[in-house]
Order: C-alpha cells, then structure tokens, then sequence
C-alpha cells in the first residue's frame, strides 16, 4: 500500500511542476567494480624473462620486451545492449578518461621499462545486472596529442610517446623471437615491433594547431558475456601473431607500426579487427587477440 501512497504523491508532483527531472545516481548507489586483464602466450601468463613458447607462423621461440596498452570508454554492458560507463577512480594508472594497462616490470628481456605493473581498471558503477564489457584500446583525441613531460599519470609516460604530432602508442607490444628478425636488405633486428596508434596526422600541437588524423586506428572490443567478480581480460600473443612470420620483416619499420603500406600489418591489424586502410573497426569481424577467461 505505501508504494501506491508513493506512486500517486509522485504523479500529484509531476502535475504540479509540468516537469521533474530524473536524478542521477546517488553516491551511495555506486557498487566499486575491477576489470582485470591479463597478457597470455601458449595457455600461460606472458612474463618478462619467462620463455613464451612457439609463436606465429613460422613457429619462433620468443621472449617479451615490452607489452602495455592504453583503455578509454570502459563500459558494463546491459543484456539490453545498453552500455553504463565505468566512472574510472583517478590513482597512478588511470585518470577519469584513459587508463594504463602494464605488463612487463623492467626485469630480464624487459630492461628499460618500468619496475611496476598494473593489471586492473579500477571505478563504480551504478548497481544492476549487467552482462559484459565494453572498451577501446586508444587514448581520447582531446588527450592524446600532449606532451607526456606535461600531462599527469597515466599520460606521463615517455616510453609511450607517439613521435608523429605528440601522440601516444596506444599498444606497445614488443617480443624478441629466437634468432632475430631478418630485414629486407638482410640486415638484423632482435625485436619484433606492434606499436599502434593514430597515423596520417596533420597539424602542431605545440603552435597551438588542431591535430587531425587520417587513420584513428582506436579498437573497440565488445565482450558480449563478462562477469568482473568470476572472468578477466586477456589478450593472447598466440592469437595476435598467428598470421605473423616473426622471424623476416619485409619493409617499412621492423614489425608493424600502423604504417598503411608496411606488409606486416595487414596480419596484425586483421587479428586486431581493424582496417588497415582506414583505421576504423572491420564490421565483418571482431578482435579475436582479446578474450574472457576465468581468473585463476
């Protein structure tokens, strides 16, 4: 009985006023929620150090160098399709827009990285039922062409510094295969490069200029069944270089680096699910280097 007492009080209201505003969420209906990722290589955590295993296509022994990524618009979704961003809590990896992901610790194969990691996106949600996740692996336009000497954590990081117009490597994913990479004119390199990021930008951020890209090359990943409290994220080297020969590079920058001609690529972006061409999400498939798993 009272909720219809409630009810009818409401709609005498509504009468009254002509319009009520819906309230957002109140502080105390916030539940905290932590989306953990995880780097895996052949069914096992890919450490610094640590043997990966065989990889690509040619089947290379390799180590890691270096692997981080950046996430923006992280999201719960509901069964709905409806999507609730995560009000990220700003800490030393994350601010309110744009959190780092960091899995190597600066040890072994990884020398010259950073000593500490990071495998959680941390923040609060409104209390509900929700069903999976969404995010994309990219740095928003508004913050992604600024000086990392300027901007605050995570955004600080020189090793993640774009060169072209001062913006960032979305992805640095970085392995030395066993025997080395032979390039085009035959000479050598011990590491095997995915650095992605926009590519096509025009414009100084420094004078002031309005920097404009042709290729955003941002990745949207959309995990249709996610529980946060049971499963995380991984994203599989096995499954990122599975068109890959690891061992050759046949032009343009060791590796892949987002350059739209550079041959090895058009493999690492089709893994990825993105077009090589435009920089925008391939319609037709998904990205099947991420994936859900249950913690362990």
């Amino acid at each position: 009985m009272r909720l219809i007492h409630v009810t009818a009080a409401l709609a005498l209201v509504i009468g009254l006023s002509g319009c009520v505003s819906t309230p957002g969420p109140r502080k105390d209906d916030l539940q905290p929620v932590t989306i953990a990722f995880e780097l895996v290589a052949n069914g096992h955590s890919a450490r610094c150090g640590a043997p990966l295993g065989a990889l690509g296509r040619d089947a290379k022994r390799a180590t890691l160098r270096d692997a981080r990524f950046y996430v923006q618009d992280v999201a719960l979704v509901q069964a709905d399709g409806r999507r609730t961003p995560i009000a990220l809590t700003p800490n030393d990896w994350q601010n309110d827009q744009v959190a780092l992901l960091d899995f190597e610790d600066a040890t072994g194969t990884c020398a010259g990285g950073t000593p500490a990691t990071n495998t959680v996106v941390t923040g609060k949600v409104p209390a509900g039922r929700y069903t999976g996740l969404a995010f994309t692996v990219g740095v928003p336009p508004s913050l992604n062409h600024t000086s990392t000497e300027l901007e605050g954590a995570p955004l600080d990081i020189a090793a993640m510094g774009w060169s072209w117009q001062a913006g960032r490597k979305f992805a640095k994913i970085e392995i030395d295969p066993e025997g080395g990479v032979t390039k085009l004119d035959r000479s050598r390199s011990a590491s095997w490069y995915v650095h992605l990021g926009s590519s096509g930008c025009t414009g100084n951020p420094v004078t002031g200029q309005t920097v404009s890209c042709l290729r955003s090359n941002r990745l949207p990943v959309v995990l249709e069944q996610f529980d946060p409290d049971t499963q995380r994220v991984e994203l599989d080297l096995g499954s990122l270089f599975k068109s890959t020969r690891l061992s050759e590079d046949r032009g343009g920058a060791v590796g892949c680096m987002s350059g739209p001609t550079d041959p090895e690529c058009g493999p690492i972006f089709e893994r990825l699910g993105l077009s090589l061409d435009s920089g925008e999400p391939d319609a037709s498939r998904h990205s099947p280097a991420f994936s859900v798993a249950t913690k362990r």
